[in-house]
């Protein structure tokens, strides 16, 4: 299968790496992107139609966010690319001075299953909004991310559920490499817009590293890792992790995807990833759940009624600067405020989470860093899950 190539030099590299961990495959940098530098390892919010729900852009870049996502197939189908890019593409739609990153639609085939059929051509959805069908096309995805001008946009993929075996797995990886060719030859500003392949191959070795071999021949920017985080067993999803950092290009950005638990997060950093996305932080501050260094708050429930601390003494976000558990406890059933109020801890919590990884690993102590996190978040060692203690196993750190 050809592989496409840009003639003459190419671009300055997306990611510097500034330091790696001399045990694990950990490493700190900056992606070096149109609306400034980009620190990493990086968790990037998700907000789906032009902002993370709960919060505006305004609080999100006061909390250091930097980069945060869209989705191209909800903001191409309401309100369209077209009034996007007449606002000023989405960076102006949404009054967003720093990065951004669109998805391609693709995630919508699993999401959306029951409203989509996937051909060679592209994948077909019956709108959920009015119900007319839709193509949405690895030239179209390209087309759409063009209009909304996100720093980094990613390939259209043929994204199946990571619990899926059987042929159906095999047939999309060979799709999604068929799709990279396409996107990137559609992309009509491959300088301004960096457009990352998506590696799939389920939770088959031989698929996941075939696809890997044939992605790794295209010049991209970056890589992302899909497919996984999809209800697959822990153990074989770290393992597909390993196997695909294992064989992507040092110098370029390795974007897993679809990952967003704290615990998840270290492990990943330490087994070669630099990029992660994930609604789980604004989602679960919705159900009331408040993140801290050893799980999780559940506001709702009635100890905190009368807990005048804040939700972490520790943490310097304005929920916990200016409010109490119980304060948050009393709104939680009946004001928006108090859903609000977590979303802003929530986002905190990982983008705090995630600068304390890059010092450690900036420090030269980034497996010392690993074992107080693991220590705060499970106590005693035995309570570590197995498969935490196997993967950074793998990579040399132990939490003895």
């Amino acid at each position: 299968m050809a592989a496409p190539r840009a003639a003459g030099p190419g671009p300055a590299p997306l990611l510097r790496v500034a330091a790696e961990c001399g045990r694990s495959r950990a490493r700190a940098g900056e992606l070096r992107l149109p609306h400034g530098p980009v620190p990493c390892p990086v968790f990037m919010p998700v907000g789906t139609r032009g902002t993370a729900k709960g919060v505006t852009a305004a609080q999100l870049a006061a909390l250091g966010c930097r980069i945060c996502l869209g989705n191209t197939y909800h903001l191409g189908t309401r309100p369209g690319p077209e009034l996007v890019r007449r606002a000023g593409g989405l960076h102006g739609f949404m009054d967003w001075p720093h990065n951004l990153l669109t998805d391609s639609g693709g995630f919508q085939m699993v999401s959306l299953v029951e409203l989509s059929e996937v051909t060679e051509e592209g994948v077909r959805f019956r709108s959920p909004y009015g119900g007319e069908e839709i193509l949405l096309s690895p030239e179209k995805s390209i087309e759409i991310q063009n209009a909304l001008g996100a720093d980094i946009v990613m390939q259209l993929d043929d994204v199946v559920s990571s619990t899926t075996t059987g042929p159906r797995v095999e047939e999309a990886m060979h799709r999604s490499v068929r799709w990279l060719d396409r996107c990137i030859a559609a992309n009509r500003r491959p300088e301004q817009q960096k457009l990352f392949a998506i590696v799939q191959g389920g939770l088959d070795p031989a698929l996941r590293t075939a696809c890997l071999e044939e992605m790794t021949r295209r010049d991209v920017p970056g890589f992302a890792i899909g497919g996984l985080s999809g209800g697959e067993e822990k153990d074989r999803f770290w393992r597909m992790v390993k196997l695909s950092t294992d064989r992507l290009p040092r110098d370029k950005p390795r974007y897993l995807m679809g990952v967003g638990y704290a615990t998840d997060l270290v492990v990943c950093v330490a087994l070669g990833c630099d990029m992660f996305d994930c609604v789980f932080p604004t989602r679960t501050a919705r159900f009331g759940s408040a993140l801290v260094p050893w799980g999780s708050l559940q506001l709702k429930n009635k100890q905190f009624a009368k807990d005048f601390r804040p939700i972490d003494e520790n943490c310097d976000c304005p929920t916990c600067q200016r409010h109490s558990r119980a304060y948050l406890h009393a709104l939680i059933r009946s004001e928006t405020a108090a859903l609000h109020h977590l979303t802003i801890h929530n986002i905190a919590y990982q983008l705090n989470l995630m600068g304390s990884i890059r010092e450690s690993i900036l420090a030269q102590r980034f497996p010392e860093f690993v074992r107080e996190f693991m220590g705060a978040m499970y106590g005693a060692r035995e309570r570590v899950p197995a498969w935490v203690v196997e993967a950074l196993a793998a990579v040399g750190i132990t939490l003895d």
